[in-house]
């Protein structure tokens, strides 16, 4: 059973998994789909076709424009914004006539990947991926894409250090010499990765 708060705009076309709950003052475009388990903080606004998987976590006042999609386990906190176009103008070069807000030849696709984290008030540029797992830290601005497990905070945001499934930070990049691999397992929750020239792979399943 999905739950809408009477204040949300859900518009006509707009695909709701079982468990969802959408809150107060939430605007969900036509054609948007958000799946299973789902959580739709207030005054936040998803805008048509955008494509949200299952067990997502979106906080409150989190704007998601056209061509964004977001797979299952994300979690976008309070005030973060995404972006589909580099060289915005509201009208036609010659003033003439103003521009349409529907994607057009100049949007630009995002997408976040599995478990990912963007921290509140982030920034997300177009036309970039945001790997597995990754953790985009509070107030960053991303310029360019993020690979899978890295943290990356600052404006432009750069990558400090790598991440495990669990959150917790696995190391400093500037603490190990980039061309030799190095192996690392959580002091949280014991996953092993190797991590060799920014690339970080998980190496051991806990069970």
């Amino acid at each position: 059973m999905t739950r809408i708060h009477p204040t949300a705009i859900v518009e006509e076309g707009v695909t709701l998994g079982d468990l969802t709950s959408v809150w107060d003052n939430v605007h969900i475009r036509r054609g948007a789909s958000i799946g299973r388990e789902c959580i739709v903080g207030e005054k936040s606004y998803i805008a048509y076709d955008v494509q949200i998987g299952n067990r997502v976590k979106i906080n409150a006042f989190v704007y998601i424009c056209a061509a964004v999609e977001i797979e299952d386990g994300v979690a976008i906190s309070a005030g973060t914004v995404f972006t589909n176009d580099r060289f915005p103008r509201a009208t036609t070069d010659d003033l003439s006539e103003l521009r349409t807000s529907d994607p057009d030849e100049h949007t630009l696709s995002t997408r976040v990947r599995s478990g990912a984290t963007i921290g509140a008030n982030a920034t997300i540029g177009p036309g970039i991926t945001v790997g597995r797992w990754a953790m985009v830290g509070m107030g960053s601005v991303v310029t360019r894409s993020v690979p899978d497990h890295h943290l990356v905070v600052g404006n432009p945001a750069r990558s400090v250090g790598a991440v495990c499934r669990c959150g917790a930070v696995l190391l400093r990049f500037n603490a190990v010499d980039a061309g030799v691999a190095t192996q690392v397992k959580c002091n949280v929750c014991g996953h092993v990765y190797s991590i060799m020239g920014g690339r970080v792979a998980q190496l051991v399943e806990v069970s």
